[in-house]
């Protein structure tokens, strides 16, 4: 059970909770609209899954976590769905293999959309017999669920998007290109004393959720420092190419050089060259790489090496985060999310003379901040413990959210967190320098 210190909400009227039980669980059947059973059943790496094993999983979820806890007499919609559809939880029992979970032909779609209809009919029955005594704590594991689904969602985006890759026909998930010429942007550094500010997730800045890794605050001291007024572009991304920059071991990690040279890597992923020109595979298809659109799909290796490149470092996580927290808060609410339905990353459409632009949204944005554990840390209490402390190894964060984020799902304290090789997600770059005194 979440903890006190995550600020996680108390009893939240039933007649919301279930309305926002159901807006999120339907907003998972829009994304697979223009899917077929097909497309949902494809896995192109053991990293990504099927749109049909997330939409179960999801719903197991709700099932283990809910209606096992406060359900009279419950009885599982298939009892084989509990190891079928575990991804992580080893608390909860056994578990399918991931790198196999696109060899599940059954249960097919139909049935799966069978058992997300009853369970949430039977999750939404609990909200509205919730006693007293329990509705807190019930409020609490479905604003967790709901946020995992969000979580899931952008998943299911990318995880079809890698897969589509491989098809010669270049399916497009929507259709909204070519956009309309977006004039480049001056790239500017906006600069901040730093000192000892508080770090972490705070309920009256960051709203009545948190995951239990964005605990608790605590004081962080960040050295003055400069963060690029925007996200480094693919016309920078070209110039690192045509500098050779995936030939050039002096840029890279060591890691990340042995990471080059074993892929082969010599282009970012889904890219392609074209004669002297490039296109890359996205959501909206096969098209013409643009150069004034935020580069997407690096991996923390790539990130490294192009901030290296052009004079510059990644930011810390609490660099970003101080920078966030002073901007305005609508416009942290104001970002490219998937509400949006762009699918892809959006040129920057005005100068960011006061603050830097598109902080939120857009791009993932790497930080050089290794993925640890905040100062007296603690996981949440019983099975849904396992969430996010047991990954506190070999992985960086990344802040901001993206063109597959949920605009509900975001906040200034939240840490998502990839190993260095990861590419498929929207992930991009903010330049960052240190300032000398």
């Amino acid at each position: 059970m979440p903890t006190s210190q995550t600020a996680l909400p108390t009893a939240m009227p039933a007649p919301l909770l279930a309305g926002r039980f159901q807006q999120v669980r339907r907003q998972s059947e829009r994304l697979i609209e223009p899917l077929t059973a097909e497309d949902c059943q494809l896995q192109s790496m053991p990293d990504a899954s099927p749109a049909k094993w997330h939409l179960a999983h999801l719903t197991w979820f709700f099932e283990t976590f809910v209606l096992e806890r406060f359900e009279p007499q419950f009885t599982p919609f298939d009892a084989s769905f509990r190891v079928l559809f575990n991804s992580y939880y080893h608390a909860v029992g056994d578990k399918s293999p991931r790198a196999q979970r696109g060899l599940i032909s059954r249960p097919s779609l139909e049935s799966v959309l069978r058992y997300r209809a009853q369970v949430d009919a039977r999750v939404l029955d609990v909200i509205s017999r919730a006693g007293e005594a329990d509705r807190a704590e019930l409020a609490q594991l479905i604003d967790l669920g709901l946020h995992h689904e969000q979580q899931h969602q952008e998943l299911l985006l990318t995880d079809i998007q890698h897969a589509w890759s491989f098809n010669p026909h270049g399916p497009a998930y929507a259709r909204g290109w070519p956009l309309a010429s977006t004039a480049p942007q001056l790239h500017r550094w906006h600069a901040y004393e730093g000192g000892l500010v508080q770090h972490g997730f705070d309920a009256l800045l960051d709203g009545d959720f948190a995951f239990d890794n964005e605990t608790p605050r605590h004081p962080a001291y960040v050295a003055p420092f400069e963060l690029g007024s925007r996200l480094v572009t693919n016309g920078e991304l070209i110039g690192f190419i045509a500098d050779k920059g995936y030939q050039r071991p002096e840029l890279w990690l060591s890691l990340g050089w042995d990471w080059v040279q074993a892929g082969p890597h010599a282009l970012p992923l889904y890219w392609q060259a074209d004669g002297g020109a490039y296109r890359h595979f996205t959501l909206q298809g096969l098209l013409e790489v643009d150069p004034n659109t935020p580069a997407c799909h690096l991996s923390y290796f790539e990130a490294d090496a192009l901030a290296r490149w052009a004079g510059a470092r990644l930011p810390t996580e609490f660099e970003w985060e101080l920078a966030a927290r002073r901007l305005a808060a609508s416009s942290l609410k104001t970002g490219n999310f998937v509400e949006m339905a762009a699918f892809h990353p959006l040129p920057q459409q005005q100068a960011s003379r006061e603050a830097p632009a598109q902080m939120l949204g857009d791009v993932w944005e790497w930080t050089q901040s290794n993925y640890n554990p905040y100062p007296g840390y603690r996981p949440w209490e019983g099975l849904v413990g396992e969430y996010n402390g047991k990954f506190m190894c070999n992985q960086f964060v990344l802040r901001g959210g993206s063109c597959a984020t949920a605009q509900s799902h975001m906040r200034a304290s939240y840490r998502n967190f990839f190993p260095p090789d990861a590419q498929w997600q929207f992930s991009g770059v903010r330049l960052a320098r240190d300032i000398q005194r």
